[in-house]
């Protein structure tokens, strides 16, 4: 057990959870644009937006708190690891969301809503584990769940590529569709890092 004799600036536990909690904003809203028709979908997007701007202010704090803080709660390389994780969730939901409505998609591939419903439960699921980084308590749940749920991503992705490239006619629309899909691919992998890094300081703390 290692001893802990020296004040600690808590104030990174109420910055993480702050951007733990922009993630289930931004999936939320996802869902929202994903079955909106595509004349709503810009005001959408720039409510993601909005969000992963927030998201991004609140990484920037946390950064600028590590540089100004000489005891941190756990290893400040796993702070700033955990933050740019959490980071990178926001950005690639924001990007599959921008694609969208730059590319002007129509009607979406069915399975897409599959990648959809993954990120909204990682985000909840991320959202309820920051606070519990206060005392490491019960997070074996959290992160077992998450890497459950991106193995179902991947499966998820796996089909919907098939599904993809069978019924392509179009190429142009078939690389648009890509982008877009595999972006949903890359934040639930975001989502299974930030589990991974959460594991490792728990196991460290313990």
């Amino acid at each position: 057990m290692r001893l802990k004799l020296t004040p600690r600036d808590t104030i990174f536990f109420d910055l993480l959870t702050e951007s733990a909690q922009h993630l289930v904003v931004g999936a939320n809203l996802l869902r929202e644009l994903l079955s909106a028709p595509r004349s709503e979908r810009k005001a959408i997007f720039q409510r993601i937006n909005e969000a992963e701007n927030q998201a991004d202010e609140v990484t920037h704090t946390i950064m600028r708190r590590l540089d100004q803080t000489f005891v941190t709660p756990f290893d400040r390389d796993d702070i700033y690891r955990l933050a740019s994780g959490l980071d990178d969730c926001i950005d690639f939901m924001e990007e599959a969301a921008d694609l969208i409505v730059l590319y002007k998609l129509g009607d979406l591939p069915a399975r897409i809503s599959d990648q959809i419903d993954v990120l909204q439960r990682a985000a909840e699921l991320t959202a309820a584990a920051m606070p519990r980084l206060r005392g490491m308590k019960g997070m074996a749940e959290y992160w077992v769940e998450i890497n459950r749920l991106e193995n179902q991503a991947d499966k998820s992705y796996r089909k919907l590529l098939v599904q993809l490239f069978d019924a392509a006619t179009d190429v142009f629309q078939l690389m648009k569709l890509r982008e877009v899909v595999d972006k949903l691919e890359n934040a639930a992998d975001a989502f299974e890092r930030v589990a991974n890094i959460v594991e490792t300081i728990a196991l460290k703390e313990s």
